[in-house]
């Protein structure tokens, strides 16, 4: 038994069907049409998934960097808090000896810039209570003018305050030194925020 019946027949009938046949400039042009079509699909499909991996590209990037900004932001800020009880010795037990043991240096400093432009005039040095005498050890014994050094009670320790004349400077090195401590305060409240909020 054949299969024939089975299958269609593309035999061309008599009368039924037409030819068509195409001369060569004709055909020639269909072939540039579907050339162009094809190529133009292939270049639509090929910037379609280059701005897809373009995209996909991008999204990673930004991803890791955000990673990195993170990771370093709370390694910075988890370091910092690792360095707080260096910053509160610092504060509390190096700086205040190291101003003290340069407060009468940097009185003598300050005098003596006070002194170069008021040639002559007495000076006045107050100090807080118990300081006079080393104050008065440090003093340059070339100096033009006569030189009182005083204990004024009202001063705190790290204060002092100078006269040249009419001229009246203040020094408040405990100042500096609360500035420094609030200034390290800040810092590490803001590093154990930044922590807190990761």
């Amino acid at each position: 038994m054949s299969i024939a019946h089975l299958l269609e027949d593309f035999t061309l009938q008599a009368g039924g069907g037409k030819l068509h046949l195409l001369d060569e400039d004709a055909l020639e042009e269909q072939r540039l049409a579907a050339f162009e079509q094809g190529y133009s699909a292939g270049w639509e499909d090929a910037v379609q998934a280059q701005d897809q991996s373009r995209g996909q590209v991008s999204a990673e990037l930004a991803k890791s960097l955000e990673d990195m900004s993170f990771t370093y932001h709370e390694a910075t800020s988890r370091m910092t808090l690792s360095l707080e009880p260096m910053f509160q010795s610092l504060v509390n037990i190096i700086l205040p000896e190291t101003l003290d043991r340069g407060f009468a240096a940097r009185l003598v400093e300050q005098l003596t810039s006070m002194a170069r432009d008021q040639i002559d005039q007495p000076m006045q040095i107050f100090v807080p209570a118990g300081r006079a005498a080393e104050v008065e050890e440090m003093l340059p014994q070339d100096l033009s003018a006569p030189t009182k050094v005083i204990e004024d009670p009202s001063l705190e320790t790290g204060q002092a305050r100078l006269r040249v004349g009419v001229s009246q400077q203040e020094v408040d090195c405990s100042g500096l030194l609360a500035a420094v401590s609030q200034a390290f305060d800040s810092y590490l409240f803001e590093a154990k925020e930044a922590v807190s909020h990761d």
